[in-house]
């Protein structure tokens, strides 16, 4: 089963693509926090927070692009996707994406200008850091 469960906070405005026929991809950077703690020996181990891309196709990123901003507070859920690209350089790169098929928007309302939304989106998108010629839709 290939499953993740993410309660995020986005880290910047989603980033939306539009291509022929309507398709939409949008790009989402969603840090999740693991608190810190102090041993029994008082050693101190630090907040991590981690950073996961998250890719929405479609009506969810038309959404995304209308309601989620930099700083919300969202609930995903979707599948593990690792893929690679050479970049400029020629230098072999790998990209690991969540691919978005629910989505629970935490943020209040008159905390920003969101509205909870749960939709369905399942086809992988391109990494803002390479090329969209090859969208797989």
């Amino acid at each position: 089963m290939n499953k993740a469960i993410l309660i995020g906070n986005v880290g910047r405005d989603p980033n939306v693509k539009y291509f022929e026929g309507g398709r939409a991809v949008a790009q989402v950077a969603l840090a999740t926090t693991e608190r810190g703690y102090t041993l029994q020996n008082g050693t101190v181990v630090p907040d991590r927070t981690e950073w996961h891309n998250l890719v929405f196709r479609n009506g969810m990123a038309q959404t995304v692009e209308k309601y989620v901003h930099k700083g919300d507070k969202l609930y995903v859920e979707g599948k593990i996707f690792t893929r690679s690209y050479d970049d400029q350089s020629g230098i072999k790169r790998y990209v690991t994406e969540i691919y978005v098929e629910e989505m629970e928007m935490l943020t209040p309302k008159s905390s920003s200008h969101s509205a909870s939304v749960a939709q369905s989106a399942s086809a992988p998108a391109q990494s803002a850091d390479e090329s969209t010629d090859n969208v797989p839709f």
